[in-house]
Order: C-alpha cells, then sequence, then structure tokens
C-alpha cells in the first residue's frame, strides 16, 4: 500500500514580527567645542562666538592653540590677536602674562631658529638676522642668537655648500662656476669676500686655474 505525504503548506512560515526601532535623533551640536582657525571656513566666526563678552578669553585661546604648532614670537601673536579685533590693551595683558610663565619666548625662538635654519638650509648669520627681524624679535636677541656661530663654523657650512653644489657646475666656463657657486653662497647671506675665497679653493682642487678672476661677482 502506497503511502501519501503530507502536502506541505502553501502559506510561508509566519515570521516574528520586529520591535520597530526608535527614530534617530539628530545630534545636537556640541557647544563646548572650541573651533579655531583653519579647522573649518567658518572658524572666525566661531572663534568670535567663544566668548563675545570675554576678550581676554578669546586672546587666550587664540594663542594657545598658536603656540601648539610652533613656537612664536611676541610680535607674531600681537599680530594675530590685532587681527581677529582683540583689543589692544586685552593682547598686551595676555602677551605679557604668556611671557611671565614662559610660554613666549623670543631669546629662546632666535636660538632655536638659528640652529635649525643654519643646520637645515646652511643659512649664514647675515640671513638668519634677517629673518628673525621679519619675525618682530629685537636686535639685541637677534644678535645674541646669531653670535652662536662663529665664522670658523659659517666658513665650514659654506664649504660643505660649494661642494654639494660643485659637480652640477662641471663642463661650465670657469668664470660661470665661480659665479654661480659663489652667488648661491650669497644668497645664502655669507660674505662676499668668503664667499669668494671658499669657491675659489674649491676649483683650484679641481685643477682650474683661477689666476686672474675677477673679485666681484
Amino acid at each position: 500500500m502506497r503511502t501519501t505525504r503530507p502536502r506541505a503548506s502553501r502559506h510561508p512560515r509566519a515570521r516574528p514580527r520586529r520591535r520597530p526601532r526608535p527614530p534617530r535623533s539628530r545630534a545636537e551640536p556640541v557647544t563646548g567645542r572650541t573651533e579655531w582657525p583653519g579647522d573649518s571656513p567658518d572658524s572666525s566666526r566661531a572663534e568670535k562666538e567663544l566668548s563675545p563678552q570675554d576678550p581676554a578669553e578669546r586672546a587666550r585661546a587664540i594663542c594657545l592653540r598658536l603656540l601648539t604648532g610652533n613656537p612664536r614670537t611676541r610680535k607674531q601673536l600681537a599680530d594675530a590677536l590685532r587681527k581677529r579685533e582683540v583689543p589692544d590693551e586685552v593682547a598686551e595683558e595676555v602677551l605679557s602674562r604668556f611671557e611671565d610663565v614662559g610660554l613666549i619666548d623670543d631669546a629662546a625662538f632666535a636660538g632655536a631658529w638659528v640652529e635649525s635654519r643654519h643646520h637645515g638650509r646652511g643659512l649664514a648669520r647675515r640671513a638668519l638676522a634677517r629673518e628673525l627681524r621679519t619675525k618682530g624679535v629685537e636686535p639685541a636677541l637677534i644678535q645674541e642668537a646669531v653670535d652662536q656661530l662663529d665664522s670658523e663654523r659659517e666658513e665650514a657650512t659654506a664649504r660643505e655648500l660649494v661642494e654639494r653644489k660643485l659637480r652640477a657646475t662641471r663642463g661650465l666656463d670657469r668664470d660661470r662656476r665661480l659665479r654661480r657657486l659663489a652667488g648661491m653662497l650669497a644668497r645664502k647671506g655669507y660674505p662676499e669676500g668668503m664667499a669668494l675665497r671658499v669657491v675659489r679653493q674649491a676649483l683650484e682642487a679641481e685643477g682650474e686655474d683661477t689666476d686672474g678672476l675677477d673679485e666681484s661677482f
């Protein structure tokens, strides 16, 4: 006798109903977060909204933000506060306080600048002093900083710079080599007499005849 299997139900098995998820609420803006220059196109507006009734608080926040990235001179910070319309008397008070606690130190800034730029770019005292003037460092502090470089160290760096560039000038006539190498040193702030002497000696070491070379370039 043939056994007949029961037919499967045509109706699909009922699935358990899922509980509806509660609607997601849009995140409310975080009012405690401080926006800084460069974070967004609206950073300047956010900066002004930080504490309109307390410009000293704004000034402190601006200075701390700028000092977080790189060391700054007092003049650089003063210019930044003036650009952001912080009253001059408030800016002076905040900057003086930052100096008192060592957050602004133009002497240390100048010393570190000289060491870094001489080692990294081969700049001589004259070029370094010019850069520090543009950053608002006082003349006495500039002199103190560039005095770290004595003439022997400066000349040794000039020789290293010429050695690096010497090969690229091979194939040029002697006068063009002199002008190109001495001009490179002049742009980095080396005195003309030192530049000519160092280049002459480098050319002579390669067998160039340096008799009759002009004393200027």
